[in-house]
């Protein structure tokens, strides 16, 4: 005869993985979290104009330091929303609205919003969207950054394609930093911030105030 019993029971007390099916309220908040990541998109490119001359006198390459706010919607989506999908939704959709308000890149800020999404979707995929420390947080920014550094370097829209093969490599080293530091970081400290206020609720992120910082 089958226990029947035993297996009720250990399905019971089987563990659980993440939830991986998107709810309504994942795809409105990621939404609102790509609008608004559309806006600094916009504002941050704005402050590109203002930088970009006497940048461009020093060493051109370095304007990939400041490239890491174009990737926060990507690792902060992620860190918040916490499914598959949520960094190259975020950042994709951030893009879309850039384009919308007016992008001085054109429709190749598209192209530029699915490829940085991308970076940092693929590092916590590589973790199993189990771990949203700050270590992995930044490794998601750098994802972004590496992404971005290459697109603008080497593929036919990129805006620094012209530069010597050692000039790009710096530049792509810039912008992954950048987007370790300023994507990863400021949305890893972001999702904690907001999580202390208890408007994370009803997400798995809504413990990040007090998980380890590194483990």
């Amino acid at each position: 005869m089958t226990d029947t019993s035993a297996k009720h029971g250990s399905a019971r007390t089987a563990p659980a993985g993440p939830g991986y099916n998107w709810r309504v309220v994942d795809i409105v908040v990621a939404a609102l979290i790509a609008v608004a990541g559309g806006v600094i998109f916009w504002a941050w490119s704005q402050g590109a104009n203002l930088i970009s001359a006497p940048v461009n006198a020093f060493y051109p390459p370095l304007t990939g330091l400041y490239a890491g706010g174009w990737m926060i919607p990507a690792v902060l989506g992620m860190l918040i929303i916490r499914k598959p999908g949520a960094a190259l939704f975020c950042e994709a959709v951030a893009a879309t609205g850039e384009l919308i308000m007016g992008s001085q890149y054109g429709t190749t800020v598209l192209i530029s919003g699915v490829l940085q999404g991308l970076g940092a979707e693929l590092v916590f995929a590589a973790f199993l969207y189990r771990k949203f420390n700050l270590p992995v947080s930044m490794l998601a920014g750098a994802g972004a950054g590496l992404f971005g550094g290459l697109n603008d370097s080497f593929l036919p829209w990129g805006w620094n394609i012209a530069y010597e093969s050692m000039d790009k490599l710096a530049y792509i080293a810039f912008t992954t930093i950048s987007g370790a530091v300023i994507a990863g970081g400021l949305s890893w400290l972001a999702t904690r911030g907001l999580a202390r206020t208890g408007v994370l609720s009803s997400f798995a992120s809504r413990k990040a105030a007090t998980e380890p910082v590194f483990s």
